[in-house]
């Protein structure tokens, strides 16, 4: 099977960076893109509609300028990821500003709604689902997006709980197209190990959210740098719905933990804005991250450890020839 990237583009690194809630804005994206990865953002990051539009108008004259400016080194294509889940008010909007804009690829989450599927592959978009097992898999299949993001134990945000060894490999069984995969993958040789178990791409989201452009306070930023896998809780007694969380944000907040634990429900508190601006996700993947430092830093870094992986395993796979 031939490796897919989006639209054909080269990357400097099959990684499509994962939309994550408040840290990724416009700076984020522009950095990730001219870096040569996939930046993404939510569309719930855009308060109003009005500043989205204005957000994807930066972007596109951004990157079309660093196009014209180095036509020997294009950026990446980006993302928008779209809420599809009925309780997103603003989704029409939303989807309404990407067509506008021709948003290169559009992120489904919380649902697969075939008119979405169909409105950005009608201007010439690609759709990717995220999924956290093979249920919600087939069904966006059906509904007709574009491809798959498997997001496995250990990813930031809303992950799953299942394997990636298990989750791509019950995926490839049926499904040949664009995949991705999610989970704890914060260096270059996890992005070629995930294309080894028969990824396309890479999903990776907390190993940016120290990058400088992030728009992460300092505080965040200093808890990833000092945390690692131990320090995240998987729990869905914050939001409703199963997702990590970096221990100490939840204890700072007021949280009593019982072992990995909350001791009650304390979703009545996450439904403040202050909640959600203090309590923090992140993937098991952080132990990696040392400092804060500019996109093109941790790209470089991630882009020489994938090229070392690869010859490293030339000669392991070599050991196996008859």
């Amino acid at each position: 099977m031939k490796s897919w990237t989006p639209h054909g583009r080269h990357l400097s690194l099959p990684v499509i960076c994962a939309p994550m809630f408040i840290v990724s804005g416009p700076e984020l994206v522009i950095a990730q893109c001219v870096a040569g990865v996939v930046g993404s953002l939510p569309a719930l990051n855009a308060r109003t509609i009005d500043v989205l539009d204005e957000w994807l108008t930066r972007i596109g004259n951004a990157l079309a300028d660093h196009d014209q400016d180095h036509p020997d080194r294009p950026a990446a294509p980006y993302a928008v990821n779209l809420i599809v889940h009925k309780s997103n008010g603003l989704l029409d909007e939303q989807l309404a500003a990407c067509i506008k804009h021709e948003v290169p690829i559009v992120i489904t989450s919380l649902g697969a709604r075939p008119e979405v599927n169909d409105a950005v592959r009608g201007y010439g978009g690609i759709v990717l689902h995220d999924v956290v097992h093979l249920v919600h898999a087939r069904k966006a299949i059906d509904k007709g997006a574009s491809g798959l993001i498997a997001v496995a134990a250990g990813a930031g945000g809303h992950a799953g709980t299942l394997s990636p060894f298990a989750l791509v490999q019950e995926i490839r069984e049926w499904w040949d197209g664009p995949l991705l995969l999610s989970g704890a993958i914060a260096t270059g040789s996890a992005v070629l190990a995930a294309q080894v178990m028969g990824a396309d791409m890479a999903y990776c989201g907390s190993c940016f959210i120290t990058a400088r452009e992030a728009n992460a306070v300092a505080d965040y930023k200093r808890m990833v740098i000092d945390g690692n896998a131990g320090d995240i809780v998987y729990t869905d007694k914050v939001s409703g719905t199963h997702s990590n969380f970096l221990r100490q944000s939840l204890e700072r907040a007021g949280i009593t933990l019982d072992g990995d634990r909350p001791k009650r429900d304390y979703g009545s508190l996450m439904a403040s804005a202050k909640a959600w601006r203090d309590i923090w996700s992140a993937g098991q993947g952080i132990g990696i991250m040392k400092e804060e430092e500019p996109v093109a830093a941790i790209v470089d870094r991630m882009r020489t450890q994938y090229l070392a992986a690869g010859r490293r395993a030339g000669p392991m796979a070599s050991t196996y020839d008859d």
